[in-house]
């Protein structure tokens, strides 16, 4: 084989492999067939490379067969707030998932609807607050949402019907129940059912406990698996969040991490003084976007700029509320007409910080915005005039 030959058939294994690894970190659950097909035949012919990297440098566990791969993901820490998953939609999502796990390889929506009304009607259910009747359309309309999440992560196959005559209740649909996927969903080191802590953090904290390392290399281990998955996972890892014992671990291997995380998917590291980002030139391995279309997307990103200018200073609300307004005013012609409705800028403006805050990109309080480091990238400066040589 020629060399030129041979460096063409590694950079198109390189090339896969990188694919295959991108692929289950933007969706950790993919399925042989339908769009995902091509990345599943990827994953399938790398998989033995990509369970080693994972394993090695996250913890995290790679399961592939014949229909499925699921990248077993372990969040590197519990207490982002920016992703609650604690509304009522989400207890509707575990009580459908205990409704398909006894259900037959088919059901309608109609069925799953009534097993969940009668799981919600649970008391210890009740106590905490949850109330889930499907009387009105509203609840009709969380339940569809939770039944169109199972459809895209492919615990369900649409048969036939239509989720928006159920919500009009005037129809009702039927679906597979894909028992591979649903088997696979679960991505917790034991199961829900054996924790008998009885609050939400002591719940989840004993939910997601792992092992406690007893000697140096399983510290490092440890240290290793948990700066990848943050790096891996968070759009910002800053220093300050950081133990003693993480610091000095990256301090050392921060060459040695990003390297490996560059390699395996493509993901360029930006170093500052406060911590890294993990880049992504090809912008598809992100679910919060900016910049981004729309007037909620405008509205992010003034505010980012405006924001980026009050470093140190904790911003009242209420001047965003008011700058907000400025700005529709100035944008009308371009921003959506009642985004100069009275009290409009007080939910573009909680819109705008919820996506800020999502990409760390500032803290907020109920009375204050303060901005992040990493929110320095988005601040205009004033502008450098170059002369030509010749007119120099």
């Amino acid at each position: 084989m020629s060399p030129s030959l041979s460096d063409a058939l590694t950079a198109s294994r390189t090339d896969e492999f990188r694919r295959g690894a991108r692929a289950l970190l933007r969706r950790p659950i993919v399925r042989a067939i339908g769009q995902q097909a091509d990345d599943f035949t990827l994953i399938r012919r790398h998989a033995a490379e990509l369970r080693t990297w994972f394993d090695r440098n996250t913890g995290w566990r790679l399961l592939v067969d014949s229909e499925v791969a699921r990248l077993v993901k372990s969040a590197a820490t519990t207490d982002d707030h920016t992703h609650p998953a604690r509304d009522v939609r989400y207890v509707l999502v575990c009580l459908a998932l205990a409704v398909l796990e006894r259900a037959d390889s088919q059901i309608t929506l109609g069925r799953l609807a009534e097993q969940v009304v009668l799981g919600a009607s649970d008391p210890e259910l009740i106590d905490a607050g949850v109330e889930f009747t499907l009387q009105g359309r509203d609840e009709r309309g969380d339940l569809v949402s939770v039944v169109r999440l199972l459809l895209d992560l492919g615990v369900l196959s649409r048969v036939a019907g239509d989720e928006d005559a159920f919500v009009k209740d005037t129809g009702d649909a039927l679906y597979d129940v894909e028992r591979r996927v649903l088997a696979a969903l679960l991505a917790a080191p034991r199961g829900p059912s054996t924790v008998r802590a009885e609050q939400f953090e002591d719940r989840l904290r004993t939910l997601t406990a792992e092992l406690p390392p007893t000697t140096d290399d399983l510290r490092n281990q440890r240290h290793r698996h948990r700066l990848t998955r943050r790096l891996l996972d968070e759009p910002v890892l800053y220093y300050d969040e950081l133990d003693e014992a993480e610091n000095a671990y990256l301090t050392s291997q921060r060459g040695a991490i990003t390297a490996r995380i560059t390699e395996l998917t493509g993901l360029v590291a930006e170093v500052r003084a406060e911590g890294i980002a993990m880049v992504d030139p090809f912008d598809d391995l992100t679910d919060v976007r900016m910049p981004e279309s729309g007037t909620e997307g405008h509205v992010t990103l003034l505010l980012a700029e405006y924001l980026s200018t009050s470093f140190g200073r904790e911003v009242p609300l209420t001047e965003l509320h008011t700058k907000v307004r400025e700005y529709a005013v100035a944008h009308k012609g371009y921003w959506r007409r009642n985004a100069t409705e009275p009290s409009a800028e007080i939910e573009l403006t909680t819109v705008a910080l919820v996506r800020l805050e999502a990409l760390r990109l500032i803290r907020w309080n109920p009375a204050s915005v303060l901005a992040r480091p990493a929110l320095s990238r988005y601040a205009l400066a004033e502008p450098t005039i170059r002369l030509p040589k010749d007119r120099r």
